[in-house]
């Protein structure tokens, strides 16, 4: 599914009314809701505005200074998730409640703050819920908080520089084909989990049944009932092309797109609200923080839109 996206490029089918229209009667058709041609002649032109935006977002970031990324990033990733709500939920947006961002951070940033350290806050209603649920199919995360270290853990790209600073990487390389997976078996370990515990495990998050797993010193060996489609556990590094599993087994896994969201959406606030941290931040680099927001900006730039075309690239 990765391998399919090349850039920008890979959206240009969806900037065509035509083709966006027939792309959206397809989605409906799948929810079995009425009026299947009405909505989705209503909803092409707002789907590809929302797709478009973004990719202007988007592009403006890349030849903007980074004081200013993070706001344009977060917005065009914003524009490309509407985009996504609109093929599962043809009446989005439903209400003005889905509609707010749906997280919330400290207002005022404390002496000696570090964005590592952060904290954001999920809210019952906004678009974070809203995606979570349609998007993902998640149950209410409401009240849950985040540190922006746990959310930085979860981006496969940043693990050359966990394993700098903290010496230990946070995720292991695998090697998946169409039906197999090879996966280092010190997993079992770090899971705390047995062989037949983590069969279990990946063919739940997976919804693949697994015909085989044997294990030996360094990995376990996987062969699965059906092709493989790739999601969590297993997270896509943009700049190896290659598939990682998380060293340790958060206590929630977020898949990337909301992950993405949440940090975005700190740099942003921060980025516009906290000028006087922001700016020392970016001409002092006291500490760990600069590195890791660089970083992430700079892979959120080229992912971001890659991992929405995967999402519409499954209704396809």
């Amino acid at each position: 599914m990765y391998s399919s996206y090349k850039d920008w490029d890979s959206f240009s089918c969806f900037f065509s009314a035509e083709y966006s229209q027939l792309f959206l009667k397809k989605c409906y058709k799948l929810l079995h809701t009425s009026e299947i041609d009405t909505k989705s002649y209503q909803n092409c032109y707002p789907f590809i505005y929302f797709l478009e935006h973004g990719k202007l977002y988007y592009q403006q970031a890349l030849n903007s200074p980074i004081n200013i990324q993070p706001v344009l990033l977060f917005y065009g990733f914003v524009h490309l998730i509407k985009a996504c709500l609109l093929t599962i939920d043809p009446a989005y947006p439903s209400s003005t409640s889905v509609l707010a961002h749906g997280v919330s951070t400290r207002k005022r940033k404390k002496q000696q703050y570090l964005f590592f350290k952060d904290e954001i806050k999920i809210q019952k209603n906004g678009l974070f819920a809203c995606m979570s649920e349609n998007m993902f199919q998640l149950p209410s995360i409401e009240g849950e908080k985040f540190k922006m270290g746990e959310l930085l853990q979860q981006i496969p790209e940043l693990n050359d520089l966990f394993r700098i600073f903290t010496g230990s990487p946070t995720f292991l390389p695998v090697i998946l084909t169409n039906t197999e997976a090879t996966i280092p078996s010190k997993v079992l370990d770090s899971y705390f989990m047995s062989k037949d515990r983590f069969q279990q495990y990946l063919e739940t998050k997976l919804e693949n049944p697994i015909k085989e797993l044997s294990t030996n010193k360094t990995n376990i060996n996987i062969s699965f009932s059906d092709i493989l489609q790739p999601s969590h556990p297993f997270c896509y590094h943009v700049k190896e092309d290659r598939y990682y599993i998380p060293i340790e087994k958060p206590s929630v896994q977020l898949p990337e797109i909301l992950v993405h969201y949440l940090l975005l959406y700190n740099l942003s606030m921060i980025a516009r609200y906290e000028i006087e941290w922001w700016s020392e931040l970016l001409k002092t680099m006291p500490n760990q923080d600069y590195p890791y927001i660089e970083s992430f900006l700079s892979i959120a730039a080229k992912k971001g839109p890659q991992l929405i075309f995967q999402f519409l690239a499954k209704k396809m």
